[in-house]
């Protein structure tokens, strides 16, 4: 299978930009992808996008030039970026086109997120239940998982912590001042285990790529990293999903962790080759339970690992260096696509105070996304 490479990145800051919509942020972002490979937009010949409340993709068109080009919208809750990435990739190596655009932007009300049920193929009685509100779903999950596996309360405030430190060296993160662990551990309940400052917050920005095939890669001016693996997984019945209406008796793999062995399959890799890793933080409990779905440590061992420092930026398993979701929010088109611009970042030697030590060689990011979708990517220093 021919390697696909990525040759442009682009970020519009995430957080609040009143006055600017959705589509100008993502429109914002592909025109810096498109600078940093230097490649005009009439040059793109496929393009995937989404995002959730902020509009159509495809109607970027209009802000970049209506060239003709087949641009397809994607929605995949929170997994839309790398849904799109890997459609994307899927059109290079079939020969669809030689340059391809992948872009996610978003720009959510404040306040919760306010999925309905019929929009997710559920009855109004699982919204009366509560769980719509997800912060009761992930909840719900953290509690079980924390039993389980004898992991105490404060590896959540471990992981929250971790994520506003590497925001603050962050400066395109929306929350750039670190907070202490008393100001987490004490912070307010939203639904226990969970407090303020282990979930993120909706919020806006774009994010976008620009690829190619990697033979192709020396015609432009992009540094390429290559695309080892891109994985998108949905789940089986047993697994324990947001908005799942049951609990099987007997629990299926999640699909991240199908779809995290078929990319180190793909990739011909393990988890200890990873230098520098992403993972999904909706709120610190999800990113507890994928590390190990991710098989990047064993069910039990996080506290552990937290504790001795092991996934800070100068640990053997540095995670969301750029403070992830619950540093920059999660505009839920952009989010899958901005970890990939930090992996990039990364693997290009180009993050700045947050950069891995050590020249890293490969990166992996995961999202996950409602009712139960995975997407990883795997990526190499090109």
């Amino acid at each position: 299978m021919d390697d696909v490479a990525i040759i442009g990145i682009g970020l519009h800051p995430f957080g609040r930009t009143d006055g600017l919509s959705g589509q100008a942020q993502g429109a914002y972002a592909v025109r810096e992808a498109l600078a940093d490979a230097g490649v005009p937009w009439e040059a793109v010949g496929v393009a995937y996008g989404g995002s959730q409340d902020a509009g159509n993709a495809d109607a970027l068109a209009n802000l970049l030039g209506l060239t003709g080009i087949p641009f397809v919208n994607v929605a995949n809750g929170c997994a839309t970026g790398g849904s799109a990435l890997a459609s994307v990739i899927a059109a290079i190596r079939s020969g669809m086109a030689e340059i391809g655009v992948a872009v996610g932007f978003d720009k959510h009300p404040r306040g919760a997120f306010n999925p309905r049920p019929a929009d997710w193929g559920l009855e109004d009685w699982y919204g009366q239940t509560g769980l719509m509100l997800t912060t009761q779903f992930f909840a719900l999950k953290t509690r079980r998982y924390l039993h389980e596996h004898g992991i105490s309360e404060d590896a959540l405030v471990r992981v929250a912590q971790r994520a506003y430190r590497n925001g603050a060296r962050n400066p395109q993160a929306w929350r750039r001042r670190e907070l202490s662990f008393d100001e987490i551990a004490q912070s307010m309940p939203v639904n226990l285990p969970l407090r303020k400052y282990m979930f993120c917050n909706p919020a806006e920005g774009g994010a976008a790529l620009v690829l190619c095939s990697a033979r192709a890669a020396r015609r432009y001016a992009g540094k390429a990293v290559l695309v080892k693996a891109a994985v998108v997984r949905t789940r089986h019945h047993g697994s324990f999903e947001v908005f799942s209406p049951s609990l099987a008796a007997h629990q299926a793999p999640a699909p991240t962790v199908t779809a995290s062995h078929a990319a180190f399959e793909q990739a011909g890799v393990g988890p200890g080759d990873i230098d520098v890793i992403q993972l999904q933080d909706t709120d610190s409990g999800s990113e507890l339970i994928h590390m190990a779905e991710n098989g990047f440590c064993a069910h039990g061992e996080q506290e552990r690992l937290l504790r001795e420092g092991a996934t800070e930026i100068g640990g053997r398993l540095p995670i969301n260096t750029d403070g992830g979701c619950l540093a920059n929010g999660e505009p839920v088109g952009a989010s899958g696509l901005r970890q990939v611009v930090e992996i990039c970042r990364q693997l290009r030697q180009e993050a700045g105070a947050r950069q891995v030590p050590g020249r890293p060689r490969l990166g992996y990011t995961h999202v996950y996304g409602a009712p139960g979708v995975s997407a990883v990517t795997i990526l190499q220093a090109g």
